[in-house]
């Protein structure tokens, strides 16, 4: 790693300028950066450094043909990326991308061109304004690699941000953008794969970007860098985590017509489709959105969605699309009949597995437009592909992150008796508070520090990635998330974690989701006793989290969450606290009933969201 080396005036003018912006002061409007004031004692960027497009500071070549495997060295080591296996996921030059609600481009080059910058304080010309700064990244040095960089404000202001990936070769599935099965090296292709990151850091919200100075770790290596546009003049009202990447189908030329229940309602409306775990892209000809009368009625015509203009689009491996926005009235608290048409062979999708909803797939054909059900004679149980729905104006949302007993087990299907949904419920009824949206961010088999799903490829397993490597995708680039709420750790120490393995990955949670000026509420681990795995030993572990969260989080000086929920002293038995009250319980002795799931939506304190 090349480090360049400073003169002593100039490293006292940034000391001297340097403000660090207190976590307790963070809120959604200022997240926690470090701000440097712009003074005339700083220097000005000397011309040889001013700013230039990412473009033109292209230092190497990441990407070689497999015929032409030596004409690219990307690791200094000879290995590269494929540009046959870039094609195959949909990543061609010039693409435009859209990943974790940023708009990135992969680089416009051809094979053996080059395509990606090695960071080592350039200057980047970016525009914008947003809640984020977005890098598509990897690291090349063998393990994870990070430094520190500064955003440049058009008004004369700094921020720093620290840039963190992990490496191309060995980083984690579960957190990467797209993954690609081969490496090419001179002597040949490997069947190894290879890994691409997005990775986003908090910006000064409010405030014109005009540069980006790189950190300065050659083992990082730029493709793409653009400002996540912030989405101030939409709430999110209903939203699904991809729980997992499983066979369906198969589906040729067939209609999926998927029934989501909102929170808050509004004049417009878009929806969100991922391709989250994908190796491969998904077409989508058509869209409409419309409110369900019963089954796979509409109340009235399907109304058309549009994509960037288009009727339809392609949305590449590990990528995702947001319709436009379209005048709509979308009531609060109905159901919605969301379908698209899928023209295509789909054998495999991202899903999320539990919907507690009944959704219904087309005989062959696009019937997206349908105003009568004749056509949707199959139905399914799972919501593929869709993952959000927004609406205009409204207050902002909360973001519910948790496990089957958020996701709704035990609850009735198509019922919508999830507690998020009561919770959701609760705040329509009152003015004591604005009428959040919220999302549920809940996949039933979760766990907070460790990964069911390992992330990539086709798999029956649907208990996701961990907590910790979905909170970017699930909480921190959710639209308009105000609020976290995190109710997870009972399957961790059911499965073996330690209450110090929970409370670690609880503190992770609390501080990522707080430096992006999130509020983070934390939820006590419900009683389990009489479950098969719940035994006197797990207890022990899930008292054990409990007592920090009760000791520490609620004033924010311990683990820095802004308040806590103790749903076990809501659920449990008080003649015996390990299990949960038998009126609650659903028979399970883990999950709780609806009157549970309605107890724990009852019991919180809507002053705290």
């Amino acid at each position: 790693m090349r480090r360049r080396v400073w003169g002593t005036a100039v490293v006292l003018a940034l000391l001297s300028a340097v403000v660090t912006v207190p976590a307790t002061a963070a809120t959604a409007e200022s997240p926690t950066v470090s701000e440097v004031s712009a003074l005339p004692s700083v220097p000005s960027i000397p011309a040889k450094e001013r700013p230039l497009p990412l473009e033109r500071l292209f230092d190497n070549t990441a990407v070689s043909d497999d015929s032409r495997p030596g004409e690219a060295d990307f690791d200094g080591s000879g290995g590269s990326l494929s540009a046959q296996d870039l094609t195959a996921a949909g990543w061609t030059p010039g693409r435009s991308l859209t990943v974790q609600g940023a708009r990135l481009t992969w680089p416009r080059r051809a094979a053996s061109e080059p395509d990606n910058v090695r960071a080592d304080g350039q200057s980047v010309r970016v525009a914008g304004r947003g809640d984020a700064l977005t890098f598509l990244v990897t690291g090349t040095g063998g393990s994870e690699e990070s430094g520190t960089g500064v955003v440049r404000y058009a008004n004369g202001s700094r921020s720093s941000y620290r840039l963190t990936a992990s490496d191309w070769r060995g980083g984690p599935l579960a957190t990467k953008a797209v993954a690609l099965p081969h490496i090419n090296t001179p002597g040949g292709q490997l069947a190894e794969k290879a890994r691409l990151y997005v990775v986003t850091v908090p910006l000064v919200q409010g405030r014109e970007v005009a540069s980006v100075e790189l950190p300065r770790n050659t083992d990082l290596h730029v493709f793409a860098l653009s400002v996540r546009a912030d989405s101030r003049g939409w709430t999110g009202s209903w939203a699904a985590s991809a729980s997992g990447y499983t066979a369906v189908g198969p589906w040729t030329d067939r209609t999926l017509r998927l029934v989501v229940h909102t929170s808050a309602g509004g004049p417009r409306v878009r929806i969100r489709l991922d391709n989250t775990f994908a190796a491969a892209p998904v077409r989508i000809g058509g869209a409409t959105v419309a409110v369900q009368a019963s089954g796979a009625s509409p109340r009235s015509a399907p109304v058309p969605l549009s994509f960037r203009g288009a009727a339809g689009t392609e949305i590449p491996a590990g990528a995702q699309a947001f319709s436009d926005p379209l005048a709509f009235d979308v009531p609060a608290d109905a159901n919605l009949l969301v379908s698209f048409h899928l023209p295509g062979t789909v054998t495999a999708a991202p899903v999320h597995s539990l919907a507690v909803q009944t959704s219904y797939v087309s005989t062959p054909g696009d019937h997206a437009g349908d105003g009568a059900p004749d056509a949707y004679t199959s139905t399914i149980t799972t919501w593929p592909l869709l993952t959000g729905v927004d609406v205009g104006g409204g207050p902002r949302s909360v973001v519910v992150l948790g496990d089957s007993i958020t996701d709704g087990e035990k609850s009735t299907r198509d019922a919508n008796r999830r507690w998020p949904d009561v919770l959701a419920g609760r705040l329509l009824n009152q003015r004591v508070v604005p009428r959040y949206g919220v999302l549920n961010h809940g996949i039933s088999a979760n766990r907070v520090a460790s990964d069911r799903y390992t992330g990539d490829g086709v798999s029956t397993d649907t208990g996701g990635v961990s907590a910790l490597h979905r909170l970017d995708r699930d909480v921190l680039a959710q639209t308009s998330a105000r609020t976290v709420v995190v109710f997870q750790g009972v399957n961790d120490v059911r499965w073996g974690a330690s209450a110090e393995q929970v409370v670690a990955g609880l503190r992770e949670i609390a501080d990522r989701a707080r430096g992006r000026g999130l509020r983070v509420l934390v939820a006590t681990i419900a009683p389990c006793e009489g479950e098969a795995r719940c035994t006197a030993a797990v207890d022990a572990e899930r008292v054990a989290v409990n007592q920090w969260i009760r000791s520490g989080a609620g004033s924010g000086a311990g683990a820095g969450f802004d308040g806590v929920l103790d749903f076990d002293a809501v659920l449990r038995d008080p003649a015996h606290p390990a299990r949960i009250l038998p009126a609650y319980d659903s028979g399970d002795h883990l999950h709780p009933g609806e009157a549970g799931l309605a107890a724990l939506a009852e019991s919180v304190d809507l002053r705290l969201l």
